[in-house]
């Protein structure tokens, strides 16, 4: 469905972005969902949107392409960034510290720049090269 489509380039390019410069956009302690980067709800939000959509794009294709494997670059890489939006917001309003949180969130802070870069890049050539395998 063109819908998915569309919304899976969107979702992954803001989670991508959102990833990648996660420095220069902190999280702020406001209250309520407002439309804002800075807003860990709406990032909350984005992260499940995320998730949600690389989750139906592996299950609905546009017309004439492949069965999972045609979207395959996209989805996966908007279940991490979506999950790594999610995993963030646990982090931050969780008291519970175990060892394998640590290691994950060390993993991806080692490697944010780079999740980031290739969530944006897999949006953009997703985008032009709509028929491509695994794009």
């Amino acid at each position: 469905m063109l819908q998915f489509y569309f919304l899976s380039v969107l979702c992954n390019f803001t989670a991508g972005f959102l990833i990648f410069r996660s420095e220069e956009y902190p999280v702020s302690e406001d209250s309520g969902f407002k439309f804002s980067i800075h807003n860990e709800s709406f990032r909350l939000g984005l992260g499940i949107i995320t998730c949600l959509t690389a989750v139906l794009k592996i299950l609905s294709v546009v017309q004439g392409d492949i069965m999972v494997i045609g979207d395959l670059i996209p989805a996966l890489m908007g279940l991490l960034a979506g999950f790594i939006l999610i995993f963030a917001y646990y982090k931050h309003h969780s008291d519970i510290a175990s060892e394998k949180s640590e290691k994950l969130e060390s993993f991806f802070e080692t490697n944010r720049k780079w999740i980031g870069v290739v969530t944006m890049a897999s949006a953009v050539l997703h985008f032009l090269f709509p028929s491509v395998l695994l794009l």
